[in-house]
Protein backbone atom coordinates (compact mmCIF):
# COMPACT_ATOMS: atom_id res chain seq x y z
CA UNK A 1 0.00 0.00 0.00
CA UNK A 2 1.27 3.30 -0.99
CA UNK A 3 1.60 6.36 1.48
CA UNK A 4 0.33 9.62 0.14
CA UNK A 5 2.26 12.34 2.42
CA UNK A 6 -0.17 15.40 2.72
CA UNK A 7 0.84 18.55 3.82
CA UNK A 8 -2.73 20.54 4.65
CA UNK A 9 -4.10 23.46 6.11
CA UNK A 10 -6.62 22.99 8.94
CA UNK A 11 -9.43 24.59 6.80
CA UNK A 12 -10.25 20.78 5.46
CA UNK A 13 -9.45 18.82 8.29
CA UNK A 14 -12.85 17.65 8.69
CA UNK A 15 -13.00 17.74 4.74
CA UNK A 16 -10.16 14.84 4.65
CA UNK A 17 -11.51 12.80 8.07
CA UNK A 18 -14.57 12.12 6.34
CA UNK A 19 -13.22 11.66 2.75
CA UNK A 20 -9.65 9.66 3.83
CA UNK A 21 -11.51 5.95 4.47
CA UNK A 22 -12.84 5.46 1.16
CA UNK A 23 -10.13 7.29 -0.96
CA UNK A 24 -7.97 4.45 0.91
CA UNK A 25 -10.09 1.49 0.59
CA UNK A 26 -10.67 2.64 -2.94
CA UNK A 27 -7.46 3.12 -4.27
CA UNK A 28 -5.43 1.25 -2.24
CA UNK A 29 -2.95 3.81 -0.76
CA UNK A 30 -2.71 5.33 3.05
CA UNK A 31 -3.18 9.07 3.40
CA UNK A 32 -0.55 10.32 5.86
CA UNK A 33 -1.77 13.75 6.70
CA UNK A 34 0.42 16.85 8.47
CA UNK A 35 -2.01 20.05 9.34
CA UNK A 36 -0.53 23.25 9.96
CA UNK A 37 -1.43 26.97 8.65
CA UNK A 38 -0.65 27.29 5.05
CA UNK A 39 1.73 30.60 5.69
CA UNK A 40 4.02 27.85 8.19
CA UNK A 41 3.37 24.85 5.23
CA UNK A 42 4.59 27.48 2.71
CA UNK A 43 7.94 27.76 5.06
CA UNK A 44 8.08 23.90 5.50
CA UNK A 45 8.28 23.30 1.82
CA UNK A 46 10.41 25.86 1.10
CA UNK A 47 12.69 24.57 3.51
CA UNK A 48 13.02 20.95 2.15
CA UNK A 49 9.46 19.65 3.58
CA UNK A 50 9.08 16.07 1.70
CA UNK A 51 5.48 15.57 0.99
CA UNK A 52 3.16 14.46 -2.17
CA UNK A 53 0.51 16.73 -2.09
CA UNK A 54 -0.20 20.05 -0.89
CA UNK A 55 -3.82 21.57 0.20
CA UNK A 56 -3.08 25.37 0.93
CA UNK A 57 -4.28 28.95 -0.06
CA UNK A 58 -4.55 29.55 -3.71
CA UNK A 59 -1.40 32.40 -3.38
CA UNK A 60 0.54 29.85 -1.45
CA UNK A 61 -0.01 27.18 -4.20
CA UNK A 62 1.30 29.71 -7.11
CA UNK A 63 4.02 30.92 -4.98
CA UNK A 64 4.95 27.30 -4.44
CA UNK A 65 4.66 26.35 -8.19
CA UNK A 66 6.78 29.44 -9.58
CA UNK A 67 9.63 27.94 -7.06
CA UNK A 68 9.18 24.57 -8.66
CA UNK A 69 8.03 23.10 -5.52
CA UNK A 70 4.60 22.05 -7.04
CA UNK A 71 3.51 20.63 -10.08
CA UNK A 72 1.45 23.42 -12.06
CA UNK A 73 -0.95 21.48 -14.13
CA UNK A 74 -1.88 19.22 -11.01
CA UNK A 75 -3.32 22.73 -9.23
CA UNK A 76 -6.81 22.67 -8.74
CA UNK A 77 -9.42 24.95 -6.24
CA UNK A 78 -11.17 22.97 -3.77
CA UNK A 79 -12.99 25.17 -2.02
CA UNK A 80 -13.25 28.37 -0.14
CA UNK A 81 -14.16 29.90 3.18
CA UNK A 82 -15.11 33.19 4.64
CA UNK A 83 -14.32 34.21 8.34
CA UNK A 84 -16.90 34.18 11.01
CA UNK A 85 -17.00 34.55 14.84
CA UNK A 86 -17.63 32.01 17.43
CA UNK A 87 -18.19 32.15 20.96
CA UNK A 88 -18.60 29.97 24.14
CA UNK A 89 -21.77 27.38 24.30
CA UNK A 90 -24.57 28.73 25.58
CA UNK A 91 -23.17 32.62 25.68
CA UNK A 92 -25.33 35.60 23.94
CA UNK A 93 -24.42 35.30 20.42
CA UNK A 94 -23.50 39.07 19.28
CA UNK A 95 -25.27 40.97 16.49
CA UNK A 96 -22.37 40.98 13.55
CA UNK A 97 -24.90 41.39 10.91
CA UNK A 98 -23.63 45.23 10.13
CA UNK A 99 -20.13 46.85 10.32
CA UNK A 100 -20.99 48.77 12.98
CA UNK A 101 -22.59 46.16 14.59
CA UNK A 102 -19.38 43.89 14.45
CA UNK A 103 -17.37 46.98 16.12
CA UNK A 104 -19.46 47.39 18.84
CA UNK A 105 -19.66 43.80 19.32
CA UNK A 106 -15.44 43.35 19.21
CA UNK A 107 -15.10 46.05 21.30
CA UNK A 108 -17.52 44.81 23.55
CA UNK A 109 -15.38 41.70 24.25
CA UNK A 110 -13.44 40.99 26.65
CA UNK A 111 -10.92 39.59 24.41
CA UNK A 112 -10.85 37.91 20.85
CA UNK A 113 -8.25 35.27 20.14
CA UNK A 114 -6.70 35.22 16.71
CA UNK A 115 -4.51 32.76 14.41
CA UNK A 116 -1.28 34.22 14.50
CA UNK A 117 0.10 33.24 11.10
CA UNK A 118 -2.79 31.62 9.91
CA UNK A 119 -4.61 33.60 6.99
CA UNK A 120 -7.45 34.53 8.87
CA UNK A 121 -5.23 35.90 11.83
CA UNK A 122 -3.56 38.32 9.68
CA UNK A 123 -6.54 39.49 7.85
CA UNK A 124 -8.13 40.27 10.85
CA UNK A 125 -5.31 42.40 12.26
CA UNK A 126 -5.32 43.94 8.84
CA UNK A 127 -9.03 44.73 9.42
CA UNK A 128 -8.83 46.19 12.64
CA UNK A 129 -6.65 48.52 11.50
CA UNK A 130 -8.91 49.26 8.64
CA UNK A 131 -11.80 49.81 11.40
CA UNK A 132 -9.93 52.27 12.92
CA UNK A 133 -9.98 50.19 16.30
CA UNK A 134 -6.90 48.70 16.54
CA UNK A 135 -5.17 50.62 19.13
CA UNK A 136 -8.88 50.03 21.64
CA UNK A 137 -8.65 46.37 20.84
CA UNK A 138 -4.46 45.93 21.23
CA UNK A 139 -5.20 44.83 24.79
CA UNK A 140 -7.79 42.28 24.30
CA UNK A 141 -6.49 40.21 21.16
CA UNK A 142 -5.15 36.19 22.28
CA UNK A 143 -2.55 35.22 19.63
CA UNK A 144 -3.68 31.68 18.87
CA UNK A 145 -1.10 28.77 18.52
CA UNK A 146 -1.79 26.16 15.09
CA UNK A 147 -4.95 24.71 14.73
CA UNK A 148 -8.46 25.24 16.17
CA UNK A 149 -8.11 28.34 18.35
CA UNK A 150 -11.69 28.45 19.57
CA UNK A 151 -10.87 25.73 21.83
CA UNK A 152 -9.42 28.50 24.01
CA UNK A 153 -13.05 30.18 23.71
CA UNK A 154 -14.39 26.79 24.93
CA UNK A 155 -11.75 26.94 28.01
CA UNK A 156 -12.99 30.56 28.79
CA UNK A 157 -9.30 31.65 28.08
CA UNK A 158 -11.35 34.34 25.11
CA UNK A 159 -14.96 35.76 24.56
CA UNK A 160 -14.15 35.32 20.59
CA UNK A 161 -12.48 33.33 18.01
CA UNK A 162 -12.27 34.95 14.95
CA UNK A 163 -11.16 32.16 12.11
CA UNK A 164 -11.97 29.87 9.30
CA UNK A 165 -15.61 29.00 9.16
CA UNK A 166 -14.72 25.17 8.66
CA UNK A 167 -12.41 25.69 11.71
CA UNK A 168 -14.96 26.46 14.00
CA UNK A 169 -17.68 24.70 13.62
CA UNK A 170 -16.53 21.78 15.09
CA UNK A 171 -14.75 23.00 17.61
CA UNK A 172 -16.83 21.28 21.10
CA UNK A 173 -18.05 23.66 23.49
CA UNK A 174 -18.60 26.76 21.30
CA UNK A 175 -21.25 28.28 19.45
CA UNK A 176 -20.84 30.07 15.84
CA UNK A 177 -22.06 33.06 15.72
CA UNK A 178 -22.05 33.84 12.15
CA UNK A 179 -19.63 35.28 8.95
CA UNK A 180 -18.24 38.70 9.16
CA UNK A 181 -20.35 41.12 7.09
CA UNK A 182 -20.25 40.85 3.68
CA UNK A 183 -18.44 44.15 3.18
CA UNK A 184 -15.64 42.49 5.56
CA UNK A 185 -15.71 39.25 4.41
CA UNK A 186 -12.53 38.14 3.25
CA UNK A 187 -13.02 34.46 1.28
CA UNK A 188 -10.14 32.30 0.80
CA UNK A 189 -9.45 29.68 -1.76
CA UNK A 190 -8.08 26.39 -1.34
CA UNK A 191 -6.08 24.71 -3.73
CA UNK A 192 -4.77 20.86 -3.64
CA UNK A 193 -0.86 20.17 -5.68
CA UNK A 194 0.95 17.04 -6.33
CA UNK A 195 4.86 17.93 -5.43
CA UNK A 196 7.27 17.73 -7.80
CA UNK A 197 9.32 15.12 -5.93
CA UNK A 198 6.35 13.02 -5.44
CA UNK A 199 7.04 8.98 -5.89
CA UNK A 200 3.28 8.50 -5.83
CA UNK A 201 2.50 10.17 -8.69
CA UNK A 202 -1.00 8.35 -9.77
CA UNK A 203 -2.39 8.12 -6.46
CA UNK A 204 -1.04 11.69 -5.17
CA UNK A 205 -3.08 12.66 -8.78
CA UNK A 206 -6.12 10.58 -7.91
CA UNK A 207 -6.52 11.63 -4.09
CA UNK A 208 -6.52 15.67 -6.10
CA UNK A 209 -8.86 14.40 -8.02
CA UNK A 210 -11.06 12.85 -5.39
CA UNK A 211 -11.28 16.37 -3.70
CA UNK A 212 -11.96 18.29 -6.73
CA UNK A 213 -14.90 15.67 -7.70
CA UNK A 214 -18.70 16.87 -7.80
CA UNK A 215 -19.36 13.82 -5.44
CA UNK A 216 -16.87 15.64 -3.03
CA UNK A 217 -19.03 18.99 -3.19
CA UNK A 218 -21.55 18.08 -1.14
CA UNK A 219 -19.28 16.82 2.01
CA UNK A 220 -17.45 20.60 1.86
CA UNK A 221 -20.30 22.72 1.98
CA UNK A 222 -21.60 20.47 4.88
CA UNK A 223 -17.98 21.15 6.69
CA UNK A 224 -18.35 24.94 6.20
CA UNK A 225 -17.25 25.43 2.66
CA UNK A 226 -18.50 26.63 -0.45
CA UNK A 227 -17.70 25.63 -4.41
CA UNK A 228 -15.37 27.92 -5.98
CA UNK A 229 -17.22 30.54 -8.62
CA UNK A 230 -15.91 29.61 -12.13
Amino acid sequence: MADIKVLSTHAVEEVLRALAPSFERENGARLVIDYDPANALKRRIEEGAVFDVAIVTRPVIDALAGQGKVIRESCVDIGRSGLGIAVRQGAARPDISSIDAFMRALLAARSVVRSREGTSGVYFESLLARLGIADAMRGKIVLGGSGRIAELVARGEADLAVQQIPELLPVKGVDFAGPLPDELQLYTVFCAGVGVDCKVEAAAKAFVHSLASPASSALFQAKGLEPVPR
